[in-house]
């Protein structure tokens, strides 16, 4: 199956999932994620805002706030296809919302890619090397190839995620971690580092 395909099947899966199940299923991942030495190390996290069939990653942000942590989210130039981080201090205002329902940040404070100790990354699936498949925008794969940005690569979704194996090129970025509501997996991905 090519990555259009992948795509279709698991966005498929993620819409199945209840909203009760969702809740309950991100109250897990969440607590899994805040308990990993990589998050309560970090100073600064970058996370993202969930889609509403992603796995919630409100309580995790949440918890990195009182526990006096910079939280950083994406911020989208759709124009020149590059995202960047920029710190948030509340999830209710200052967003704008995409045609895709991703919500992104309308001003916010750049924080330096050296800073960011965690990044947690969504995907529409995982596998169990580390690769991860995003939307087809290769954001997240253009953001980790920046050679300042040293932090902790954290996949994070549920576990009906996560396959076997997903097709993968050489611009496709792995990730360190992988979180989900079942458990968390450890990867060895860094080439030549």
């Amino acid at each position: 199956m090519d990555k259009a395909g992948f795509r279709r099947e698991l966005m498929n899966c993620l819409l199945a999932i209840s909203a009760e199940q969702r809740s309950e299923k991100s109250r897990k991942a969440c607590e899994n994620l805040v308990g990993m030495e990589q998050f309560r190390q970090a100073s600064t996290v970058m996370m993202f805002v969930s889609l509403p069939h992603e796995v919630d990653t409100s309580e995790a942000i949440l918890h990195a706030w009182q526990h006096r942590k910079v939280v950083a989210v994406p911020k989208i130039s759709w124009q020149q296809r590059h995202m960047i981080a920029v710190q948030i201090n509340s999830l209710e205002t200052g967003f704008s919302t995409a045609a895709s329902g991703l919500r992104t940040p309308i001003s916010g404070v750049p924080v330096p890619f050296g800073e960011i100790d965690l990044v947690v990354t969504p995907a529409l699936g995982f596998d169990k090397k580390g690769n991860r498949l995003g939307r087809g925008g290769s954001y997240y794969d253009r953001f980790f190839a920046n050679a300042e940005l040293k932090a902790t690569r954290c996949g994070f979704g549920f576990a009906e995620q996560v396959l076997d194996s997903i097709p993968v090129t050489d611009q496709d970025e792995p990730v360190d971690i992988l979180v989900t509501d079942k458990q968390i997996t450890y990867f060895d991905n860094r080439k030549g580092e």
